[in-house]
């Protein structure tokens, strides 16, 4: 089952659909992650993403693209991944359904005003973990729970940041769910309640569409 699990910034898509790959052990997919991965082990692809990041830009489509479709061809893909933060555009959509089947996406809604209100009390860590001051506090205000290490707010979850983030969802990959529900295959889901009623609502869908896919 190839899934997409789509929301703005604040709506925890990412936490969602960490939790659908692990329960229904299927790959867990992020831009992020695999940008990540690639600059930790220092690969090819790594040098290339660098040039663009030391240099202020956004990495281009094509990268993006090559960096997704090789973790798209690893023997863990074979049954089945749960795509998040990709595609963000048209080019990217147009991408990947040349190399991949989608059965179906889901989206993730909340209002500018949630998301803002929930990526404002958003604390990070150098060690990579990340806490919300309402959500998932650290045990000890202001410092993180593995580390140690004194936790920061980070640049891109200031006000001012949140919004044009907001702007570039509304304005880039809105546009896809579209797309996707011309097809079929695209599912709203409300993203104000507890994360566990929240994921018993997407597995519903996920278990009415394998049946689907079975009987097909």
């Amino acid at each position: 089952m190839n899934l997409i699990i789509f929301g703005p910034q604040g709506s925890g898509k990412g936490t969602q659909a960490e939790l659908i790959a692990r329960r229904h052990a299927w790959p867990y997919i992020s831009t992020g992650d695999i940008f990540r991965y690639h600059i930790k082990n220092q690969t090819e692809l790594s040098r290339q993403v660098n040039e663009y990041i030391n240099a202020g830009q956004l990495v281009p489509d094509e990268l993006t693209n090559k960096i997704v479709q090789d973790r798209l061809q690893q023997p863990d893909c074979l049954v089945g991944f749960v795509l998040d933060g990709y595609p963000r555009n048209k080019p990217q959509l147009k991408f990947l359904d040349s190399i991949a089947e989608i059965d179906f996406t889901i989206v993730i809604e909340i209002s500018d005003s949630e998301a803002i209100r929930r990526l404002a009390g958003r604390l990070a860590c150098k060690c990579g973990l990340s806490y919300h001051v309402e959500y998932n506090p650290p045990k000890q205000a202001g410092i993180c729970d593995k580390c140690g290490e004194k936790l920061f707010k980070r640049d891109d979850d200031k006000p001012s940041a949140i919004k044009k983030r907001l702007e570039i969802y509304h304005q880039e990959t809105e546009p896809l769910l579209d797309e996707y529900e011309k097809q079929g295959k695209l599912f709203r889901v409300g993203g104000l309640g507890s994360i566990e009623d929240i994921y018993k609502w997407i597995d519903k869908i996920i278990s009415q569409n394998s049946k689907v896919k079975i009987q097909k």
